[in-house]
């Protein structure tokens, strides 16, 4: 490989999925030249309220890159879920599965992490490790050429890399610029996100409820704080999240219940439209896709960000295994080998979650007796719960090493 290029990989997109294949290319190969270019300013990251889901695997990951002591305090383990089946009118919701127990190493099966200190504790290790970090700014155009890539940055100037990784999020520009074409629709839905405060414990226990319009998910946070995906009609969550607050925390009482105590919204909502993306293919010559790029799905099984930390964690592997061996890391016969390891597993998950969101997000009465029919019956195979439990764990399938908590 000739060294005229500046970059061996520029990263488009400074989220979780950007900074975590740039801190494991840079911590497993301390010569490797990683930048990451992100349209946010570093205030933008730290003013992002949501929280999401981080299963074991991606856990051993940020063990393995430095992170996790920093994410730690702020962590709430997922001990317990239970997942229900009935409508908003209905005085009694029966639960017809339940999951709790530890994975192998005695730890939890997922965490609930604030988004702002994952992203600021995954840029502050990039930072310190080395890895050049650009922002605001954001890959206008790219000329890709036998011996690399030519990147264009919107802020003027050029950057020369063997490598260009587009993880700029589900509505890639670089995806469409590259040509790479997606299978995608809409579920007619939004997810509504907020924060809510109750009064009683919810001692780290996660709730799933299966309503007509779509799964309701009540996952905990630390204190007496509960992190909420309400799925409804887009019209409708439009409707709800630009409307007063008596009217939304009157709906958001007759889905959560009163189990909890009074309920009190701790901070703005957002609606979110949902629908499934899948990129047709992963890579070109010295391109590649990663997270909600290559793959935007339902949150009904809560693996969107869990994907991404396979993808990165994949393609790191991929990157830092063809540099030891002497290969040219842009090649496309080095990429398709990330590509053959990730592709199945996306569309493996997204057919799920669109299957799992039909089945269960409609008032059908001969689906609801089938559906609550298979719960129970998953619920009482032990065998079969700890296979799910792997699988929401991210541990189940040919797993990349950082995931497993081994060092590249």
């Amino acid at each position: 490989m000739s060294d005229d290029r500046d970059l061996d990989v520029l990263v488009a997109g400074g989220g979780y999925v950007g900074l975590s294949l740039a801190l494991a290319l840079k911590q497993a190969d301390p010569a490797i030249r990683v930048a990451v270019v992100d349209l946010r300013p570093r205030a933008a990251i730290e003013g992002d309220l949501r929280c999401s889901a981080i299963a074991a695997a991606a856990e051993r990951m940020l063990s393995t890159l430095g992170v996790w002591p920093n994410l730690e305090p702020h962590a709430q383990p997922i001990n317990e879920m239970i997942i229900t089946d009935s409508r908003v009118r209905d005085v009694a919701r029966p639960v017809f599965l339940t999951f709790s127990g530890q994975v192998d190493d005695g730890k939890p099966f997922a965490y609930m992490v604030p988004n702002a200190k994952m992203v600021g504790a995954l840029h502050d290790r990039a930072d310190a490790a080395g890895v050049e970090l650009i922002a605001p700014d954001t890959v206008s155009d790219f000329e890709v050429r036998d011996s690399g890539v030519s990147i264009t940055l919107d802020a003027g100037g050029t950057r020369d890399a063997s490598l260009l990784v587009a993880a700029d999020g589900v509505r890639s520009r670089l995806r469409d610029l590259a040509g790479i074409r997606t299978v995608s629709w809409s579920y007619d839905q939004a997810g509504i996100v907020c924060t809510v405060e109750h009064e009683r414990p919810h001692e780290g226990r996660a709730e799933e409820h299966f309503l007509p319009s779509g799964p309701f998910a009540i996952l905990p946070l630390m204190g007496n704080r509960s992190s909420l995906v309400w799925t409804e009609k887009r019209a409708i969550a439009d409707n709800l999240v630009k409307g007063d607050d008596f009217t939304f925390e009157m709906e958001l009482e007759r889905r959560f219940g009163h189990h909890l105590g009074a309920l009190k919204l701790a901070g703005p909502r957002h609606a979110y439209p949902l629908g499934l993306t899948l990129a047709r293919g992963f890579v070109n010559p010295r391109f590649a896709l990663a997270g909600d790029a290559a793959h935007g799905i339902h949150p009904i099984s809560g693996q969107g960000l869990n994907l991404g930390f396979r993808d990165a964690a994949a393609l790191a592997e991929v990157i830092v295994t063809a540099r030891r061996l002497g290969q040219d890391i842009g090649a496309l016969d080095v990429l398709e080998r990330y590509e053959r390891w990730r592709r199945f597993d996306t569309f493996q998950v997204g057919v799920v979650t669109d299957v799992l969101n039909r089945l269960f997000s409609n008032d059908n009465d001969a689906l609801r007796a089938a559906r609550d029919f298979g719960l129970g019956l998953v619920d009482r195979l032990p065998g079969l719960k700890k296979i799910f439990i792997r699988e929401a764990a991210g541990l189940s399938g040919e797993i990349p090493k950082l995931l497993a908590g081994d060092p590249l």
